[in-house]
């Protein structure tokens, strides 16, 4: 049975303790869900590609989301070596466990949107 808290008793969070926030401190941000949700519709694709289908964000953005996730080990980053040369992105099988959770995410995000009118 899980215990329930009121206001004044809840636990401490942290990092080392609640594994809810050490997954967001990983997929946290503005932009590192949309790269995953993109990246989660094609096998690989090519860094303009990617960065064309996402409005809004810089080169330096995607550029540092993109290490985060392969530091991260949710996004395979392979170069290959001819003229010119080119660079594919793609999710690990380690990102593609997220993605049943996103589209309960979604369709949590779709729902309420619907009740509130703003679809």
């Amino acid at each position: 049975m899980q215990k329930t808290y009121s206001e004044n008793e809840l636990p401490e969070l942290s990092a080392e303790k609640c594994s809810v926030i050490y997954a967001l401190e990983i997929i946290g941000g503005k932009w590192k869900l949309p790269v995953i949700w993109k990246l989660s519709k094609q096998e690989t694709i090519r860094y303009n590609a990617l960065k064309r289908s996402l409005n809004g964000i810089t080169n330096i953005m995607l550029t540092r989301t993109l290490q985060d996730l392969e530091k991260n080990g949710l996004v395979q980053r392979v170069a290959y070596d001819m003229i010119p040369p080119h660079v594919e992105y793609s999710l690990t099988e380690d990102a593609k466990t997220l993605i049943p959770a996103l589209q309960i995410i979604g369709s949590w995000g779709k729902n309420k949107m619907l009740r509130e009118g703003h679809l």
